[in-house]
């Protein structure tokens, strides 16, 4: 019982939004002067670009009868239509985890939409249950919200980004995957691609997972597990086969850098930034260095 107890935990503090500052995507960003003042390349280009006021509105999509919440930043007078990055939060969290991020995109002229998956939380705006919500229905979240964001007129089709944080770093992946000719590219910060090995740690059949059961504070469904235990996740990500950037820490202990390495194995063409003693989750020169390496990435990879 003790056993299975660590390995719950252990399995579930993964991709979360915890409160501790050096381990969980919930930490501190900084909204003002986000691009670091480094004499690197990157910081050298972010500095330069043009600067925009943005404004944020709530923007909604729809998948199936369930209705999905978001909040989209749109700079101002940086163009008719603009590149668009669609950021997705990790297990348990919510649309404000990408709100530090989106305030510096949109700074910089991209709209960012920010936004709740179906069931992510228990205290998601989308509707939904935790029992329902898994990485696949995440990632039906994900197609819906792409599909609704090609039909806004700000919204440079042509130049759709996704990018994500833990578990929604691991869906942006798979549905990158599913939908190469409408994504332009993606940027994948310390993805959780751990989580189908824990649920095989976990789980020895499907005939072990029961209806429901608590990851940490929530109680999810047998849905949540029961595709991972045959479900290769690196095949998935590798039918991708454009440029992607990976951005992970050493000091990882919920998501280890050896899930991202073997990723850039795996794709045709990929990046990995690694920052030195940053654990799951960015803050402080952290946050403002992977801002830094974003904007790069998205200026060079725009069309």
């Amino acid at each position: 019982m003790k056993k299975i107890s660590l390995i719950l935990l252990l399995c579930i503090m993964l991709f979360s939004g915890c409160t501790q500052q050096n381990n969980t995507e919930s930490a501190v960003y900084p909204s003002d002067n986000l691009i670091p003042e480094q004499s690197t390349e990157e910081n050298e280009q972010a500095s330069n670009m043009s600067t925009y006021e943005f404004e944020t509105q709530e923007l909604f999509a729809k998948r199936d009868d369930n209705q999905i919440f978001g909040v989209v930043y749109i700079p101002q007078n940086a163009g008719e239509r603009m590149p668009t990055v669609i950021f997705s939060h990790g297990f348990g969290g919510n649309y404000q985890v990408g709100a530090g991020y989106a305030e510096a995109l949109a700074k910089k002229g991209y709209v960012v939409y920010c936004f709740d998956f179906c069931g992510g939380s228990t205290g998601s705006r989308s509707d939904g249950s935790t029992l329902e919500m898994s990485i696949f229905t995440e990632q039906a979240d994900l197609e819906a919200v792409i599909q609704m964001i090609q039909q806004q007129s700000y919204v440079d089709k042509e130049n759709i980004f996704l990018m994500g944080s833990s578990q929604g770093g691991a869906v942006s992946a798979i549905t990158a995957a599913a939908n190469k000719e409408e994504i332009q590219g993606a940027v994948l910060l310390y993805p959780a691609f751990v989580l189908v090995d824990n649920t095989k740690e976990q789980f020895s059949s499907v005939d072990e997972i029961p209806d429901t059961y608590h990851l940490m504070w929530m109680t999810v469904g047998r849905a949540y597990a029961e595709k991972l235990l045959d479900y290769d996740i690196y095949e998935a990500i590798s039918a991708y086969d454009k440029d992607v950037l990976l951005i992970h820490g050493d000091a990882d202990s919920i998501v280890p850098l050896s899930y991202s390495q073997k990723a850039v194995e795996v794709y045709d063409s990929a990046r990995l930034e690694v920052l030195p003693g940053a654990g799951h989750g960015f803050h402080g020169s952290d946050a403002e260095q992977t801002i830094a390496w974003t904007l790069e990435y998205l200026e060079s990879h725009k069309n």
